[in-house]
C-alpha cells in the first residue's frame, strides 16, 4: 500500500541482469508488478521484503534468505558462487578461510556476511555438482526441508513404538478384526494409512469401512513428536526418496496398516445400497487386522480377469466406487485426471527410464471412498447441532477450494477462443461448464494443455477453519481425514472429531486457523520441491539424447520463442525464435500464436510439432529444441 510519500511495501520477485519485479503488499496480479532497474535494486534479492519509492528500493525490510546454495567457480585466486536459484542473477563472492577446502564445481552453501558487496563464507559443502546426492540435497536446502529428526523426537518415537497397547484401549474400540479388510497402494509404498473393510449385510446392503491409521493415539498434543509434525506439516516426496512427517518407527511401523497384524484405526463406516447411496454412517475408533496388502497393479489385474484374492469383494467395492463417482460428476465435480510420471533410477541415481502412470480403476476405487470419508466427516461437524446453531459453529479443519475469480475466467475464455472452443459463462462459473469443456478436448492433441490451463485458472485448495466448500469436487463440505501419517491437518481433524464424539466443547478457532495457514504454506513448499526434483531428472534423462527427434505439443508462446512438451516423456523445453531461421516470427498475444512475417506461417498453442533436442543444460535445468 502506498503512503503519502509515495512509499510502498512489498516483495521483490526474480532478479535478472536488467532488474527485478516488485509486487506491492496486498496485490497478487502480475499486472500490478513494477519493474525496477538493476541499478535501483540496491542489495535486494529475490523474495526480499522491501520498501520502494519512485521505482527504487530504499530499504530491505526483511531478507527472504541469508544462506544460498550454488556452484563454486574458481578463476586463479578468486572464487565465487553461482546461485542455484535461477531467479538470483548476482554471483556471490567467497570470503576465503584458512580451513576452506573447495574445488571448482563444488555445490556449497554460503552465508552472506557483507550484503553491500554480496560476499559470504562457506558453511557447508554439499558435494560435486551433478551428482545425484548433491542435487537432491540442494533441492531440499532450497526449499528449507529438513531430512533428519532430532534426538528428542527419535527417542519419543522409539518409546511410543515400544509401548504395549493396553487391553482396555482395544476393548473400547469397535472390533473389525474378523471383517475382510485390505489396503491398496503403489508397489513401492512403505506407509499404509488407509484400509477398506467389506461386509455383505443380511438385507443385501453393503457395509464399507474406511479405516485410517490412528496417528492421534500415538502423537499426543504438546509432545516433541507433535511439535515436530506440526513444524513439518507434511511428508515430502522427491523422485528418489520420501522425507516423512513422522519418524519411520511410526510412519512405517506401529501406525502403518501392515497386513496380518492388529492395528489401531479411526474409521468412517458406511452402509450403502446397491446403487451406492449412503444409508447410514458411523464415525469412531476401531481395531483392524488387514488380510491383504494389494498394489494398484494387482487389483487392476483381478478386476480385469475376475481371478485372484478377494475377487468378489474387490469387484463389488469397485462397482460401488463407480456409482459414487457417477453421482459426484452429476453434482458437478470437475474431471481433471492426468498422467503421473515416475523415474527408474540406476545405482548412481541417474534416470534410465521415464514411466507414465495413468489413473486406473484401482486408483479410482480408493479415491472415491477416501473422498466419501472426507466429505461425510466434514459434513458431520459443519452441520452438527444445526437445529439450534448455524452451520459451521464448531471449530474444524476444512479443505476448501474457491471459485476462480472473474479475471482468470476471462483469461481462460480468451485462451479457449483461440482453439474455437465453446465456453460461454454468464454469471457464476459452474463446474458442469468446465466438464463440458474438458469433454470437447478429449483425445485431442491439446487435451493435456487445456486441462493444465483450466487447473492454473482455478484457485489453490487450502486448509482453513472457515468453510466455503470445495468448488472442484462440488462438495459443500470437505476435509482431510484419510492421511494422518503424512499430513498434519488430518491429525487435527482426528483430534477434533474425537472431541465432538466425546461431546467435548468447541475449542477456539484462532489457534487452528494458524495451523491451517502454516500447513497450506508447507504443502506448497513440499510440492515445489517435488516439481524441482522431477524437472531436474527430466533434464538429466535427456543429457545423452541430444540429436533425437520427438513429437511434442506447444504449451506456451512468448516474444522469445515457444515451449514444447514432449509427448513421450512429458518434459518441456524451449524452441528459441533465434533458431527459427526460415522466417522472422512475431507474437500475436491475443491469439497465442507466433506468425511468420513473410510466410504467414503460424505456430499456435496446442499445435503438434516435430522437434530435435539440441541441448540439455543441467545448470539451468532447461531443454532446448529446434523445429524439424
Amino acid at each position: 500500500m502506498q503512503d503519502k510519500r509515495g512509499e510502498m511495501m512489498g516483495h521483490i520477485s526474480g532478479n535478472s541482469k536488467k532488474g527485478g519485479y516488485f509486487m506491492p503488499e496486498g496485490k497478487t496480479d502480475r499486472k500490478d508488478e513494477i519493474f525496477i532497474d538493476s541499478d535501483k535494486l540496491g542489495t535486494a534479492l529475490n523474495g526480499d521484503e522491501v520498501l520502494v519509492q519512485n521505482e527504487r528500493v530504499v530499504r530491505v525490510v526483511k531478507r527472504a534468505k541469508t544462506e544460498f546454495a550454488g556452484t563454486i567457480k574458481i578463476d586463479h585466486e578468486q572464487s565465487w558462487l553461482k546461485p542455484y536459484n535461477t531467479k538470483i542473477y548476482n554471483n556471490i563472492a567467497i570470503i576465503p578461510t584458512t580451513d576452506q577446502k573447495i574445488s571448482d564445481g563444488d555445490r556449497v552453501v554460503v552465508s552472506i556476511t557483507n550484503w553491500q558487496n554480496l560476499a559470504g563464507k562457506i558453511v557447508k559443502n554439499l558435494g560435486p555438482a551433478g551428482l545425484h546426492k548433491t542435487e537432491m540435497e540442494t533441492i531440499l536446502f532450497e526449499h528449507d526441508i529438513d531430512q533428519n529428526f532430532n534426538e528428542q523426537v527419535l527417542r519419543e518415537a522409539e518409546r511410543i513404538a515400544n509401548e504395549k497397547i493396553a487391553e482396555n484401549e482395544v476393548r473400547r474400540r469397535k472390533d473389525f478384526r474378523s471383517t475382510i479388510t485390505f489396503t491398496i497402494d503403489p508397489d513401492d509404498a512403505k506407509d499404509f494409512d488407509d484400509a477398506i473393510s467389506y461386509k455383505k449385510l443380511p438385507d443385501g446392503n453393503i457395509e464399507i469401512g474406511v479405516h485410517i491409521a490412528d496417528v492421534s493415539y500415538f502423537v499426543r498434543p504438546g509432545g516433541a513428536l507433535d511439535r515436530e509434525a506440526l513444524r513439518r506439516a507434511t511428508s515430502v516426496y522427491l523422485v528418489d526418496r520420501t522425507i516423512p512427517m513422522l519418524p519411520e518407527t511410526l510412519s512405517n511401523g506401529v501406525c502403518s496398516l501392515l497386513p496380518n497384524i492388529d492395528r489401531l484405526t479411526f474409521a468412517a463406516v458406511f452402509v450403502l445400497d446397491k446403487n451406492g447411496r449412503v444409508l447410514k454412517n458411523w464415525f469412531g475408533k476401531t481395531i483392524i487386522h488387514s488380510n491383504r496388502r494389494f498394489t494398484y497393479e494387482e487389483v487392476d489385474k483381478i478386476l480385469e480377469t475376475s481371478r485372484g484374492d478377494f475377487v468378489i469383494e474387490l469387484k463389488e467395492t469397485n462397482r460401488l466406487a463407480k456409482k459414487l463417482r457417477e453421482e459426484r460428476f452429476v453434482r458437478g465435480s470437475v474431471s481433471l485426471e492426468t498422467e503421473d510420471i515416475k523415474f527408474r533410477l540406476d545405482a548412481d541415481g541417474k534416470p534410465v527410464e521415464i514411466i507414465k502412470h495413468p489413473t486406473t480403476d484401482s486408483h479410482r476405487l480408493i479415491e472415491e471412498f477416501m473422498l466419501l470419508a472426507n466429505r461425510k466427516v466434514a459434513e458431520s461437524i459443519f452441520y452438527k447441532d444445526s437445529h439450534n446453531k448455524k452451520p459451521g459453529a464448531h471449530t474444524f479443519v476444512y479443505r476448501i477450494h474457491d471459485k476462480p475469480d472473474k479475471e482468470k475466467i476471462n483469461n481462460l475464455k480468451k485462451f479457449l477462443k483461440s482453439f474455437n472452443y465453446k465456453f460461454e459463462v454468464m454469471g457464476d462459473l459452474n463446474s458442469k461448464k468446465l466438464n463440458d469443456l474438458i469433454m470437447q478436448a478429449d483425445a485431442k492433441p491439446e487435451e493435456r494443455l487445456i486441462k493444465s490451463t483450466i487447473l492454473r485458472s482455478m484457485a489453490k485448495a487450502i486448509y482453513t477453519t472457515k468453510n466455503i466448500g470445495h468448488f472442484g469436487l462440488a462438495f459443500t463440505c470437505y476435509t482431510h481425514f484419510t492421511s494422518p501419517i503424512r499430513r498434519y491437518p488430518d491429525i487435527i481433524a482426528h483430534r477434533l472429531l474425537e472431541n465432538y464424539i466425546q461431546n467435548g466443547k468447541s475449542p477456539d478457532m484462532g489457534q487452528y486457523e494458524k495451523i491451517c495457514l502454516h500447513s497450506s504454506q508447507m504443502e506448497r513448499q513440499a510440492m515445489e520441491a517435488e516439481w524441482d526434483s522431477i524437472k531436474y531428472k527430466q533434464v538429466e534423462y535427456n543429457l545423452d539424447k541430444v540429436g533425437q527427434i520427438y513429437i511434442g505439443v506447444i504449451t506456451g508462446v512468448t516474444e522469445w520463442g515457444m515451449f514444447v512438451e514432449i509427448k513421450e516423456t512429458m518434459a518441456e523445453g524451449l524452441v528459441s525464435l533465434r533458431n527459427m531461421k526460415d522466417d522472422y516470427y512475431t507474437l500475436d498475444e491475443k491469439n497465442f500464436t507466433l506468425i511468420g512475417k513473410r510466410t504467414k506461417k503460424k505456430y499456435r498453442l496446442g499445435d503438434e510439432v516435430k522437434v530435435k533436442l539440441v541441448e540439455a543444460n543441467l545448470d539451468r535445468r532447461t531443454l532446448d529444441f529446434v523445429l524439424v
